[in-house]
């Protein structure tokens, strides 16, 4: 049996598979390209476990307290390296990407400080965390104020107004290194450093807090190398390497992290408590398996906008652009082709393939989101997952993949879905 026989045993017709084919072919020396970055941040893992010294004891857990964590240490140890900081906070008590923004914002501001966003709106679930839109503990109802500088139209920054924007109570500028389901450019690590220096020369103690979420080993360098005091990041995402079930990490100064640790736990007990519960070796074996499933996870996007393009779909970024995270935003344009890519990737998952994703009212967003994503972790969108707010103008953000040739099965089957309704031609 060849391969593409098992390809039509589940569900990919002639028609399709052949379209398919020669954007493949087209894409072989990009791939190349992007293996040769992820050679690179291997060895910078390796580099930065054997540096923390880490041991099989370390792989063990702890419970109750979690005082002398040693495998915890060690794990925090290795994200400072990898990420060259002073000091980093990497928890299974820190519950997802919004959970670990709101943890640094929280613990780094105070009554009367003002948040500055100079590359336009938070993604949507910060929204409520600030106060943007009202909610229940917010920033704003402890007197923390907020204020935004919209991106130029071909997503350079706005200097003079950021320069205006800053004033002696902006205690923090927080920067979204992806775009999230906004249409701009997402940032690169250098792009992110030209910004920084920028706001340090304004106000040289002006914190700068990173949101790298989905941005991890796609590139070489990482924002915290350029001067970002804190970079903030889920490890149910790219670090987590499809293993951690759950957790967050924020990687910084050592004064940043240590006010961090005290908003996790309580005032006088910091780092030092925080059972691992026998999730160690899965934080571990994570990070270490992470550079080669982002690679997998960008190959990924840049095929479906190859493929999407061709069939005439506009995509975001466009495939031949360079990239600095793992999301592919493409514009379907109607509620029905957005049902159709989503029942496909939904489809092609190991688990709950059978399941046939509906839009919901899910928590933080302001329009239903239809998610699709049968995934070994909840939630989990380093593995192959798509998701859609059901509001013009109907994009759908495609990200992950634990393997390529999984991916690739995965974006083949939404066309499928589409073609099988009428809704391309191929």
């Amino acid at each position: 049996m060849d391969n593409q026989t098992m390809y039509r045993a589940l569900g990919i017709g002639r028609e399709v598979y052949e379209f398919s084919r020669p954007v493949l072919d087209s894409l072989s020396e990009r791939f190349l390209a992007i293996d040769e970055i992820a050679e690179f941040n291997q060895l910078k893992v390796l580099k930065a476990m054997q540096d923390a010294g880490v041991a099989e004891a370390h792989l063990m857990g702890t419970n109750g307290y979690g005082y002398s964590d040693i495998g915890r240490d060690a794990l925090e140890k290795t994200y400072a390296g990898i990420f060259g900081t002073e000091d980093a906070l990497v928890r299974s008590q820190i519950i997802c990407g919004t959970h670990a923004l709101a943890l640094s914002l929280q613990a780094n501001l105070r009554p009367g400080d003002e948040i500055l966003s100079p590359v336009g709106k938070p993604y949507d679930t910060l929204e409520e965390v600030i106060g943007i839109r009202k909610s229940r503990g917010s920033l704003s109802e402890f007197g923390i104020s907020y204020r935004e500088v919209p991106l130029n139209p071909d997503g350079s920054f706005r200097y003079e107004e950021i320069r205006s924007a800053i004033h002696e109570r902006t205690r923090l500028a927080e920067i979204q290194r992806s775009k999230g389901y906004s249409s701009r450019e997402s940032l690169s690590p250098e792009k992110i450093g030209e910004l920084i220096r920028f706001l340090k020369s304004v106000k040289p103690d002006l914190l700068c807090l990173v949101d790298n979420c989905y941005g991890e080993f796609v590139c070489r360098e990482e924002p915290s190398e350029y001067g970002a005091d804190m970079l903030v990041g889920s490890l149910i995402k790219n670090p987590g390497g499809g293993l951690a079930p759950v957790g967050g990490y924020i990687a910084g100064t050592k004064d940043c992290i240590e006010n961090c640790a005290v908003r996790l736990s309580a005032p006088g007990l910091g780092k030092e408590v925080g059972p691992s519960l026998g999730l160690n070796r899965a934080f571990f074996q994570g990070i270490f398996l992470a550079p080669s499933i982002t690679a997998s996870a960008e190959k990924a996007a840049i095929f479906a906008a190859s493929l999407y393009e061709r069939l005439g779909f506009p995509c975001h970024p466009r495939a031949e652009s360079g990239r600095n995270d793992i999301i592919q935003a493409i514009r379907l344009g109607s509620p029905e082709a957005v049902l159709a890519f989503c029942q496909g990737i939904q489809a092609a998952s190991p688990v709950d393939s059978f399941v046939t994703p509906e839009p919901w009212e899910m928590p933080g967003y302001d329009a239903p989101v239809i998610m699709a994503a049968g995934a070994f972790i909840q939630g989990s969108s380093i593995e192959l997952s798509a998701d859609a707010p059901m509001k013009e103008p109907y994009n759908v953000y495609f990200q992950g993949g634990l393997t390529w040739p999984h991916a690739k099965f995965g974006i083949i089957l939404s066309v499928q879905k589409l073609w099988e309704k009428g809704l391309v031609k191929l």
